[in-house]
């Protein structure tokens, strides 16, 4: 494979440069350097360099090997700064395509919200035509992701336009798990070893939601989706899930949610008497995540129940009357090929979930597999391709069809996350928080709220502290950030 070291001088974060070289390179096989010096001294070590160099709005990229194979000089003075973002990322693609062939057919988006960039061109008034021609000859996405892009904007444009600014979803962070998954990243608390600050975590948790709440109606707004998420909500038990979801009835006037969420998520920590705690307390749909049907490979990514689990546990939640149920799944999983993934969605799809969302394999920097990836046989890509377009066909064909997509870095395949459901059965919540054009106030270690402003133009983040023990012991912190809605 090709190897490739490149230059960047006065090239911020902002432009997304890192990301979009490994669309054509995998990052060993790079060297960054800022001295250009050092790129000199060791362009002979590699077969390509890559120079990117921002000389006050004149911005200079140059391809080269034992010779200059391309160079551009881009003058932006007139351009605002996503303008310039977007002309800086053609201009390398097209050069690193003249000898690298591209792993993604996302072209220069490397994002996480591509359906965002439909909508934004729907907000001016572009024809669907236009737009597909924008996403194919300015962002070079290939026509396949080009019409899924299309396909779920349409089917979020309805719940999303126009937008009710007096309507504010409300997130809930319980960010605890009995265990940890091989391929999690994200800051989660093992309830064998944080678990005696549990009780008070979630006394904190309470009052940051009443305050929260008393602040939202103060304003004249409502509250009308609720999103209870982790970590794994129902690694809690009874008692305290009874206590979380009374608080939260008693607080917020559930006749004007639409949609209240639990994310129940394993099937290990979820009891029948907890579903019909969240049952009676107004909850009206959850989400139970299986990840893979296949024995051998839940042991090997640390999941601590097996597939009839998943069976008996859906069933009961069908009976206590869940009218729409979620159920997640990973393709790429380390030693899992198509037959498998096959096998896991004739299983799930004969349960009938009215959601079943596919995630993408993604191997982040904090999680064990990175970690111990020598250790792993992962999927590789046009294997874990296969396994999209098998899935894309099942689902179809059951009458589940694409609501929602959002992508992560380090994904296998450079594929996407896409959330499937019958009609009628979207999630409100998750259309939200991927096209951003709504207010979402979230509560809890690690919970970002997010502020959509449309009349001011404004859209603003603002970010609880991670930590479990800086969330409990700087609350009053916490408190202060919920009044940024105004």
């Amino acid at each position: 494979m090709n190897t490739l070291i490149v230059l960047q001088i006065g090239i911020s974060s902002f432009f997304e440069l890192d990301n979009l070289y490994q669309v054509f390179v995998t990052r060993n096989k790079m060297l960054f350097v800022d001295d250009e010096t050092e790129f000199s001294q060791k362009l002979s070590l590699f077969d390509y360099g890559l120079k990117v160099i921002n000389r006050d709005s004149v911005i200079e990229v140059c391809l080269l090997s034992d010779k200059v194979l391309d160079e551009r000089t881009l003058f932006v003075f007139d351009m605002n700064v996503k303008e310039i973002k977007v002309e800086v990322k053609r201009t390398v693609y097209q050069m690193l395509s003249r000898f690298f062939k591209p792993l993604s057919k996302w072209g220069i988006l490397v994002g996480i919200r591509p359906v965002k960039l439909v909508h934004e061109m729907l907000d001016d008034d572009l024809s669907l035509d236009l737009i597909r021609d924008v996403l194919s000859d300015k962002y070079f996405i290939h026509p396949e992701k080009v019409a899924l892009m299309t396909e779920i904007a349409l089917r979020e444009r309805p719940h999303l336009v126009p937008n009710d600014i007096s309507a504010i979803s409300l997130y809930l962070c319980i960010p605890f798990c009995p265990t940890r998954c091989l391929y999690c990243s994200f800051p989660s608390n093992d309830l064998k070893q944080k678990g005696k600050r549990l009780p008070e975590y979630l006394e904190k948790l309470a009052a940051e939601t009443i305050h929260a709440v008393n602040h939202i109606y103060r304003l004249g707004k409502k509250v009308d989706c609720i999103y209870i998420g982790g970590g794994t909500p129902t690694s809690i038990d009874e008692s305290q899930l009874d206590a979380l979801l009374g608080m939260i009835k008693s607080h917020v006037n559930l006749a004007d949610v639409k949609e209240y969420t639990v994310e129940a998520g394993r099937p290990d920590t979820i009891t029948r008497k907890k579903l019909e705690i969240m049952k009676k307390n107004g909850v009206n749909r959850i989400c139970i995540n299986p990840q893979t049907m296949n024995e051998q490979t839940l042991v090997t990514i640390g999941r601590a129940h097996d597939a009839k689990s998943i069976v008996d546990v859906m069933k009961m939640a069908k009976e206590i009357g869940f009218k729409t149920i979620n159920m997640d799944l990973i393709i790429g999983l380390p030693g899992e090929t198509v037959h498998h993934t096959s096998d896991t969605l004739d299983k799930i799809i004969e349960l009938a979930p009215e959601n079943i969302t596919i995630h993408t394999l993604a191997v982040k920097r904090a999680s064990r597999l990175h970690e111990d990836l020598d250790y792993y046989e992962l999927t590789h890509d046009q294997m874990v391709e296969e396994m999209m377009d098998d899935a894309e066909l099942k689902l179809r064909k059951h009458g589940l069809t694409p609501y929602y997509m959002y992508r992560q870095k380090k994904m296998v395949g450079h594929l996407e996350n896409v959330g499937y459901a019958i009609s009628g059965h979207e999630s409100l919540y998750n259309m939200r928080i991927m096209e951003e054009k709504h207010s979402i106030v979230a509560c809890g270690a690690g919970a970002v709220s997010k502020i959509c402003a449309p009349e001011e133009n404004r859209f603003e983040r603002v970010a609880n502290f991670k930590g479990l023990e800086d969330y409990l012991d700087r609350f009053d912190e916490i408190l202060l950030k919920k009044e940024i809605l105004e």
